[in-house]
């Protein structure tokens, strides 16, 4: 398989690396990073991580990036590999797994729509129709849908620094020309990305180091967990010059950042999404679409963001049970017997194994823990092991269980720290703001910062239009915003005749103030649906009701959340969530 095929199922997650955040006014780019896999690898590659997630704690004078890490179990783990280009030597911790899940759960956008019905005389409600699931109760039905100085060696070893975090391995390396990292990298088994010889030797023009990171031996896609790096600084970078060798067309990126206020892109345009061209009938199901084609329009270019959500941090509380237990303590564990160890877990909540051939565990990592220090017999399912120790004590590897102290120090990096860290964060930074792009590599040609504008509205997560059912089987939608819109039938959502915006604003966000429009649709999208409706007869005359009588409504309704899924099917806020109770707010 060539390299150029080999790179195009890699992903981004190690551009988000270089996310930014400004406090003054904005200067040159400071770091960047590309992942990916080594070309020998036969059979399938890493997965198509076109939904990469990453974290940014915005916070003066320093940078601190959480970066998810996705490995597809099917493919050879220990391939993956990450190149980073930054400022300076960052520390570097364990991130943690649940904070990014309740991050994606509390802030996915969700699409809703209320049916009402009008009331038709002697036909009784609504002339006949009949309400979604076959009745006429209310209520709201959920559908379905988804740390060292550095300097430039010039020497023969351009390693700086070696050291570990979890399940990682990292080298940190600089040189004045890249020919000596590059072959380093190589001969030590770390990824090299053919063809970006001359953008890696931009970065180190500029004084950059390298950060190389991969899987240390005998670990595996049981054990990835997010990483985080930090280091003293204003500003970082998202660096999309170096992540177009590796991404695939019509990439996700979602960025989050915690702060004091509302975050936006510095240097790449904001984008509000025309409502109307959201399918509300089907629960935004072309969401991705009519995202990549807003982000697209003139004057965005392929550089821009939506806002998601923007808003209290709070948000994030009925998802956070498993990011960080108090009751979380590694101490039981030093001596105790390899029997026993279940029983401990089970205490502090981080397993739930009760009986042969049950066993939940409810943190990411706890399985992998289990697996290295405790590892099932041959001939066992984990779940015979692990649900009843005390029937195996002599299969027990006693030698891999030592005294327990190496599993509790592993149960304190991995997962009590780093939960404890991600527990502050939440509670430390009042505001959350998630952004998404859909960006492909010929649009990759600068480097998004971000910074934060106190004077900037909050944005709803929740989206919930009325759906008003008429007696004569067509209906009337209420946006969100409070725009109606004539559907003809009753369904499915029109097409609109003519030319129609797929974006309604697109801005440039200063450090302070409303955002400047450079296209503002919205009284042309507003005679649009002024047209559309008059051509339908709507609003239509007292005469012209067809009604015998007051009119009234029944409300019922149905919703889901919309977020694009890694197997492209449905939508990834549904699919990964469960159903979702629709939370009203106001609209930014």
């Amino acid at each position: 398989m060539s390299t150029k095929l080999m790179w195009k199922r890699a992903s981004i997650l190690a551009a988000a690396a270089c996310a930014a955040f400004t406090l003054t006014q904005s200067r040159p780019a400071e770091a960047c990073g590309v992942n990916g896999c080594d070309g020998g690898v036969p059979g399938p590659m890493p997965v198509n991580q076109d939904g990469e997630n990453v974290l940014f704690v915005l916070n003066p004078g320093e940078v601190e990036v959480h970066i998810q890490i996705s490995i597809d179990p099917n493919t050879n783990a220990q391939k993956f590999a990450w190149l980073i280009p930054i400022a300076q030597i960052p520390e570097f911790e364990v991130g943690s797994q649940p904070l990014f899940d309740a991050l994606l759960q509390a802030s996915v956008p969700q699409y809703g729509l209320n049916q009402s019905f009008e009331q038709c005389g002697d036909q009784g409600l609504s002339g006949g129709l009949t309400a979604p699931n076959g009745g006429t109760d209310g209520g709201f039905d959920s559908g379905t849908g988804e740390a060292a100085t550095t300097g430039a060696t010039g020497g023969d070893d351009p390693v700086l620094l070696k050291t570990t975090a979890g399940a990682f391995e990292i080298v940190v390396l600089q040189d004045k020309t890249v020919a000596p990292i590059k072959q380093w990298l190589i001969d030590n088994d770390f990824l090299w990305i053919d063809g970006a010889d001359d953008t890696f030797q931009q970065y180190l023009d500029e004084g950059q180091v390298i950060v190389a990171l991969k899987l240390a031996g005998g670990a595996d896609e049981g054990d990835v967990h997010p990483i985080v790096l930090r280091y003293p600084s204003d500003e970082n970078c998202f660096p999309l010059r170096l992540t177009r060798f590796s991404s695939v067309q019509d990439m996700d990126i979602r960025v989050f950042l915690l702060a004091n206020g509302r975050a936006a892109p510095t240097n790449y345009r904001h984008v509000l999404v025309n409502p109307l061209k959201i399918d509300w009938f089907n629960f935004a199901a072309n969401y991705k679409d009519v995202i990549t084609k807003a982000v697209d329009e003139l004057e965005a270019d392929g550089l821009a963001f939506v806002t998601e959500y923007a808003g209290a941090t709070s948000i994030t509380a009925p998802f956070t049970f498993n990011v960080y237990n108090p009751g979380w303590n590694e101490a039981p564990f030093v001596g105790l017997a390899p029997e026993q160890v279940i029983n401990r877990l089970n205490d502090q909540g981080l397993t739930n194994c009760f009986e042969p051939g049950f066993c939940f565990y409810n943190h990411p990592l706890i399985e992998g823990l289990l697996t290295e220090y405790l590892p099932v017999p041959d001939g066992l399912a984990p779940e015979e092991f692990y649900g009843n120790l005390a029937a195996y004590v002599d299969q027990i590897d006693v030698m891999k269980w030592g005294d327990g102290s190496a599993f509790a120090t592993a149960l304190v990096d991995r997962i009590i720290a780093p939960g404890l860290h991600a527990q502050d964060l939440l509670d430390t930074y009042p505001y959350l703001t998630r952004m998404y792009t859909v960006i492909s590599p010929n649009e990759m040609i600068a480097d998004p910062t971000f910074h934060i504008n106190p004077d900037l509205e909050d944005v709803d997560n929740v989206r919930v239009a009325g759906n008003y059912n008429l007696c004569d089987g067509n209906s009337v939608v209420t946006l969100p915003d409070g725009r109606e819109i004539f559907v003809p039938g009753g369904g499915p959502w029109p097409d609109f005749i003519g030319e129609m915006w797929w974006a309604e604003e697109i801005s440039q966000v200063a450090l302070k103030g409303k955002p400047m429009h450079l296209v503002n649709n919205t009284a042309a999208i507003n005679t649009k649906i002024e047209e559309w409706n008059k051509s339908h007869g709507w609003p239509r005359s007292d005469a012209a009701t067809g009604t015998a009588g007051s009119t009234g409504d029944d409300d019922s309704g149905c919703g889901c959340t919309s977020d694009q899924p890694r197997s492209g099917a449905g939508l990834l806020g549904v699919a990964g969530l469960g159903l979702l109770a629709l939370r009203r707010r106001r609209r930014g």
